[in-house]
């Protein structure tokens, strides 16, 4: 079976192609700030983005016909139990038209739909593990407010995929263990696994520690300040949290190999970094006292673990929590494509979402 796995993130599209579970290709098709900054919306990306895949596939001397099926990165839906679903046009219409949050994943079934029915045969077109997917406890959803409720919105396709994979080294199965697992990238999760269940997580727009391009956390004061200070629209605000905070809002750029180069010359440069460690860490303490101190192992992966530099500065806080086992990128493309494969061998029923829709 021949899949093509898209996975949009804030600034990059990652798209490869599997036969069976071997990976034949995988490319990461990076899309500047500069760039991004054209479209008023994430959604508004669909088309570019779209035709950066095409290339891809020209350039690999392959058309969609080629495929059984597509596998895509799941986006912001009303919460969800895991699993695999079918992207049909009801699915479309709410990452399109509905959804509540504006995320780069939103496009990944859109773009996939698209891109099968310009093709002359039925190609199926998947999701598995959504960025809704929610299993929290009742006391974590719980805010402070009464009308507002925390959300599971997370990396979770790839820290169960990586949670399996540490889990097959320990000799155990995942629902065996408990886990912290920290997912580094232009989001942050950070999330206890409670033997196999994600019984917590920060939402990786609103919550926890900021990131190369996300605010995270704010005081809530100043927040409110800055909403009625007439300065910004509500569009501003939101690009502010979400794509131009972080290191873009200290320092410029979302590349934390670019940070660090501006750390040996710049103490300050450095200090924001060390600031964005030390919050990672405060959360990964966080989510060990969720699991009551009862930790098998404390997993750190996604892109910016590729750096030992900062994986060391994260280490430095956690390393009397539990076990650290140091994942540098992420299996997300990997957990797609055998979600896919699972419905397509008929190991798995698929899911069909309009069912789930609140």
């Amino acid at each position: 079976m021949k899949i093509l796995v898209i996975n949009p993130g804030a600034t990059s599209t990652k798209v490869a192609v599997f036969e069976d579970k071997q990976k034949i290709i995988q490319e990461t098709l990076q899309h500047t700030v500069e760039e991004l900054d054209k479209y008023p919306s994430i959604m508004d990306q669909k088309e570019m983005r779209a035709n950066a895949v095409e290339e891809f596939l020209k350039k690999h001397n392959l058309s969609i016909e080629h495929f059984d099926a597509i596998a895509a990165r799941g986006g912001i839906l009303p919460p969800v139990e895991s699993g695999t679903y079918v992207v049909d046009e009801y699915m479309v219409d709410y990452l399109t038209n509905k959804t509540k949050v504006q995320h780069a994943s939103n496009l990944a079934a859109v773009i996939g739909y698209e891109l099968a029915r310009r093709a002359s045969k039925n190609i199926p077109v998947y999701i598995t593990d959504p960025v809704s997917v929610d299993e929290m406890i009742p006391e974590a959803r719980l805010s402070g407010i009464k009308d507002i409720e925390r959300k599971s919105l997370s990396h979770i396709s790839n820290m169960r995929a990586v949670g399996i994979r540490i889990s097959e080294e320990l000799g155990k199965r995942f629902e065996e263990l408990n886990m912290v697992i920290a997912h580094l990238g232009s989001g942050i999760s950070v999330a206890p696994f409670e033997k196999g269940r994600m019984i917590d997580v920060n939402n990786a727009n609103d919550e926890g520690p900021f990131s190369v391009e996300r605010t995270g956390e704010l005081p809530v004061g100043d927040v409110v300040k800055l909403c009625y200070s007439g300065q910004y629209t509500k569009d501003q605000l939101k690009k502010m949290f979400v794509g131009k905070g972080g290191l873009v809002a200290y320092l410029g750029t979302n590349d934390l190999r670019e940070a660090f180069k501006m750390g040996e010359s710049d103490p300050k440069a450095l200090e924001v970094i060390e600031a964005m460690a030390y919050q990672i860490a405060q959360e990964i303490g966080a989510m060990c006292v969720v699991l009551k101190g009862k930790v098998d192992a404390i997993v750190l992966t996604g892109g910016m673990a590729f750096s030992e530099k900062f994986v060391d500065m994260i280490k430095s806080y956690i390393f009397k929590f539990g076990p650290i086992f140091v994942v540098p990128g992420e299996m997300e493309m990997e957990a797609l494509a055998y979600g896919a494969l699972r419905v397509l061998t008929g190991v798995e029923q698929p899911k069909v979402w309009k069912a789930q829709e609140v």
